[in-house]
Parts: structure tokens; sequence; C-alpha cells
């Protein structure tokens, strides 16, 4: 694989690639997609067929995955078609179809219950930004294939999206810290930007450096930081927040180990003093 095919996008490994690459990437077999999608509340994703390793990213509830091999010890190993993050998921956790969605997860989590009844045990949550398909309506509930009823407010058609991405990130304010995360129940700084810009109906990338590159444009950077508003990113090597105004920077961060919210000048004099270095960029959307 050259510098070009970038791992984490491209699925192929020394001992196979997906059929798509075929005359593109040299592999001793290809193999063809099987249209996949998760089934649980959120999928790990991991570059090795491990649970010792830590997660790269998270597959929510409904998100569509193309499989390229499952081996024997129940791994199975494929590309997520939302962002295009490769990798290995748990295969338990997969359904071989792909029932078309008709709506998504509004509310940061919603309890989905055996039937339209709020007092009953729920069997499972479904975070922000989960796609499910809505087959019925009962009273103020939703069912929802193959799992049971929501509460219909926790939803929102696909074609309904927030106005405003930052009050999004809002919502998470002290949720816990996870390298990789993307839920309330846990997530780290890039998985807390693109899960908000996505209710907002804005595709970004699930890492950093890519998206960097990807979003807005660059603004100039200054002892004084003057001239951020709300929504303005801030990138350092590996990190980033969103400003909530234009003094507060809210982030998901390992210092906290929670989303929080404090102003600019005293994260970037502490970024700086732990040794990951200066703000790299200031992107706006």
């Amino acid at each position: 694989m050259t510098a070009s095919h970038d791992p984490r996008f491209t699925p192929a490994r020394p001992d196979l690639a997906a059929e798509h690459l075929r005359g593109n990437i040299e592999a001793p077999r290809y193999a063809p997609a099987r249209a996949m999608r998760v089934v649980e509340e959120y999928l790990p994703l991991s570059r090795e067929p491990t649970r010792e390793r830590s997660i790269d990213t998270q597959a929510l509830y409904g998100e569509a995955v193309d499989i390229y091999d499952i081996d024997d010890e129940g791994w199975a190993w494929g590309q997520l078609l939302g962002d295009g993050y490769v990798g290995y998921f748990p295969a338990e956790g997969l359904r071989a179809d792909r029932v078309a969605p008709t709506h998504r997860v509004r509310a940061l989590r919603t309890f989905v219950y055996p039937g339209p009844n709020m007092k009953s045990p729920p069997v499972m949550a479904l975070p922000l930004g989960a796609n499910v398909a809505v087959t019925a309506e009962r009273d103020s509930f939703v069912a929802v294939d193959g799992v049971g009823f929501v509460w219909r407010a926790h939803l929102a058609g696909l074609d309904e999206f927030e106005d405003d991405f930052v009050a999004v990130a809002e919502r998470f304010l002290h949720a816990p810290y996870l390298w990789g995360g993307k839920t309330s129940a846990g997530l780290d700084c890039s998985g807390l930007i693109q899960i908000s810009l996505a209710a907002c109906d804005v595709k970004s990338p699930r890492d950093t450096d890519v998206m960097e590159k990807a979003l807005g444009a660059p603004l100039p950077i200054d002892d004084n930081l003057t001239e951020l508003r709300r929504g303005d990113l801030v990138f350092w090597k590996g990190h980033v927040g969103v400003m909530r105004d234009e003094r507060a920077l809210l982030h998901a961060n390992g210092y906290s180990m929670m989303v929080s919210s404090e102003p600019l000048a005293v994260a970037r004099a502490r970024i700086l003093a732990n040794g990951s270095g200066p703000i790299a960029s200031i992107r706006r959307l």
C-alpha cells in the first residue's frame, strides 16, 4: 500500500483487499462487499481484531457497513460508509441486511422499549445520530424495525436538521471523555465535532488531521486571538475544540476527562505547557 492510500480509509490489508481496489492495489485475493448494518447501540472499531487495543471510533446503530471478511473468532473487517473508516468490528453487532432508515435520533440518548409504555423496562438505548426505520406509530411512540418502541419526539426525519452545531455540542457538556467515543456515554474531541456537525447535515472526517484540512477556511492566529466567533474550530496537533463565543472554548479533553468549557487563553497556555505545542490552525466554517 502506498502513502497515498491511507490505511484508515482504504479497505486493504496484506492478505486481502476490497474487490473495487483490484488493479489499484496489489493483494493475494479480493473480496466483494457484503452490505451490513450496525444493530447494537454502538460498535467499537479497531485497527486490529482484539479488544486489548484502544478503539479508533464507534459505529452507531443503523450505520451502513461494507464487510469484506468475517473470521472464525467473530471479527468482521470492513468499511463504514459514512466517514469511510476501515477496521474490525465485533461481528455479532452486525446484520446482513440494510433496511433503509427513515429517521434518526435527535436526543442525546433515547430508550427503546418492548412496547409503547415508558414504564416498561427498556431493552436498549440509542445515541444521538443513530439511524432507525420507523414502521408504525402508536400514540406518542413509534415502532422501530428490529428493536422496539421509541418516544416519537426523540426522532427527526432524515431531512430535518439542527441549525447550530455549537448548540448540539453544548448538549454534551460534562459528558465523560472516551478515546474513540461518539456518544454521550463517552466521546473524544473529534467525535464531539463530527457528531455535532452531522446533526446539522455537515459531513466531517473523523480524525483531527483530516478534519483540519477538510473543514472551513483558515483564520490568522495572533497572540491576542482576536476576531474569533461562535463556531470557529481551533486545532492543535491531535486535538480540536469549538468556540462558544469570542473567548470560551468547548472541547472533550483528557485534562478534565470530560467535555468542558473554559477560556481559550487558559486552554492554549496549558496545552502549550504540557508539550503538545501551539495552536496549529483556526478554521471558520
